[in-house]
């Protein structure tokens, strides 16, 4: 098989490429894809070329995805194995041969977080593998597609230059999922809570680009709560009218009892603020202190008391060496903390850098006018 040039410097082209940014631990990744392909006789003819697609054709939030990674060596291998025909899974029903998500832990030296080569079950919208779920979320159960992966951003530990990375992505069955609009605000709550529960403990794996993409997707959760409390309770409640008194008044129960688990406008504000200032933690370890202060300055905002939000805006504006903005956050905090330990350290920092400035300032002005 022939190769033009496009292929052998790693990328894809044509008009059924998609191509996106991909959240792994080793960093940021651009993703190509080529448009999938049917890989059973079965998946053929039921869904022909040309016919008309609903989204319960496609895994939504929450569907438990069967997937198979492999990594070639090069696109050639990559292309016979997705081209490939056979019958191995052709009396598979989409929806039926998948239980329960696969356990494994996120690894520091993987781009891909799935075993490669096995097939293995991931819950859409977890973020276990940013790479493949964005993959599946437009194929459906039959399909194989060919990817190249590389890299776009690395962490500060990353020193060695990646080179591409050819693979295949099989998706052999999932379960119904959900449109995140068509999600209850209970349901979305629950979301929220495991995604920022999920970013704590990637963090302290060292996981930091995996705990900022928990936190970013706890974010986007979040913007959809306010104020659907009163009208999922409206809403649920008026499924009695017309109905007998009693079933009506157990309805009203339940809606009450649901719209309870709901956070309050205040304290889905402390999350949100709280979700700022751990993104903008992320941010400062990743070396990025201007993202770093722009989240850490909306924690602020939105919660004035957040002692940690105030310290890590104070390290932000210090690694962009605006100095009197991190000494007003840095007195800030000790405003809420008067011993905090970190702060008066911070402080210090603070003063003998503006006194090392000023003396290096005072010389250029004297070699000018000496």
């Amino acid at each position: 098989m022939q190769m033009d040039s496009g292929r052998l410097c790693g990328t894809l082209h044509g008009d059924d490429v998609a191509s996106w940014v991909s959240v792994c631990p080793r960093g940021l990744w651009k993703v190509q894809q080529k448009q999938p392909h049917k890989w059973s006789q079965q998946t053929d003819s039921n869904s022909g070329d040309g016919a008309s697609c609903s989204s319960s054709d496609f895994p939504r939030l929450g569907s438990l995805c069967q997937v198979r990674v492999r990594l070639k060596a090069n696109p050639d291998e990559a292309q016979s194995l997705v081209s490939e025909k056979g019958n191995e899974w052709q009396s598979v029903q989409p929806d039926r041969c998948v239980t329960e998500a696969t356990a494994f832990p996120r690894c520091q030296d993987s781009v891909l977080q799935v075993p490669l080569g096995d097939w293995t079950t991931l819950r859409l919208g977890e973020g276990q593998c940013d790479i493949t779920e964005a993959c599946v979320e437009g194929m459906r159960a039959g399909e194989k597609c060919e990817i190249i992966i590389s890299p776009l951003e690395k962490g500060p530990d990353v020193s060695v230059p990646d080179p591409p990375l050819w693979a295949t992505v099989e998706l052999k069955a999932f379960t119904p999922g959900k449109e995140s609009w068509a999600m209850s605000p209970v349901e979305k709550c629950q979301w929220l809570k495991a995604h920022k529960e999920r970013g704590g403990v990637r963090f302290r794996r060292g996981d930091v680009w995996g705990a900022a993409d928990s936190y970013s997707r706890a974010l986007k959760i979040l913007i959809t709560l306010h104020g659907l409390g009163y009208a999922y309770a409206t809403e649920v409640g008026k499924k009695g009218q017309g109905q007998e008194q009693g079933a009506e008044e157990q309805r009203d129960t339940n809606a009450s009892d649901e719209t309870q688990q709901l956070p309050s406008a205040y304290e889905l504000k402390i999350i949100k603020a709280e979700l700022h200032s751990n993104m903008s933690l992320c941010q400062l370890k990743l070396n990025q202190p201007q993202r770093a202060k722009a989240s850490a300055t909306k924690a602020t905002h939105l919660q004035p008391g957040g002692a940690k939000a105030w310290y890590r805006l104070g390290q932000a504006c210090q690694m962009l060496n605006e100095l009197e903005e991190a000494r007003q956050a840095f007195m800030k905090l000790l405003e809420l903390q008067p011993e905090s330990p970190a702060g008066l350290k911070a402080l210090k920092g603070v003063a003998s850098r503006e006194k090392e400035k000023n003396a290096q300032m005072g010389l250029r002005l004297s070699k000018m006018f000496s």
